[in-house]
């Protein structure tokens, strides 16, 4: 999947209008449509995955802090076997052990990463939408300032 600074890369090439060749920028519209909306779509399908997944992984760090998850899983993940290191912990504080545990916050920075690339492929999209309006506002400008 692509990051984040490669879709600025790229929206900043594919962003720029040339004034002198407006008809081919009026071509490309298609183009940048279907290329940034292949991109959005994609982005959209990995972010649900990735929150179905933190899902998961959220119900079994419940099930691990609560000594409720079989010896198998925990074995797979790799996890100790006594999360708290011997303290008893009430279940009044076990948010605080959610929040912090490095496992869940990696994943909750995945799905913000990936809803702001939802969100700037959107914006872009956008703008690929009205780009139209832009070209036609530059031709009439260029009308306007030639006397026509």
């Amino acid at each position: 999947m692509i990051n984040i600074e490669e879709i600025h890369e790229m929206w900043k090439k594919d962003s720029v209008i040339d004034d002198l060749n407006l008809d081919e920028a009026s071509k490309q519209t298609a183009r940048l449509h279907a290329k940034y909306l292949e991109l959005l779509s994609t982005a959209k399908l990995r972010l649900k995955k990735f929150e179905l997944d933190q899902k998961t992984l959220l119900r079994d760090k419940w099930l691990h802090f609560n000594g409720k998850l079989d010896k198998e899983t925990i074995d797979k993940y790799g996890w100790p076997y006594d999360p708290f290191n011997g303290l008893k912990i009430m279940k009044s504080d076990m948010d605080y052990y959610f929040n912090s545990d490095p496992e869940l916050q990696k994943s909750e920075a995945q799905i913000i990463y990936l809803k702001t690339l939802v969100e700037t492929l959107q914006e872009i999209l956008d703008s690929v939408k009205w780009r139209h309006q832009t070209i036609k506002n530059m031709i009439e400008w260029k009308k306007f300032t030639s006397g026509v």
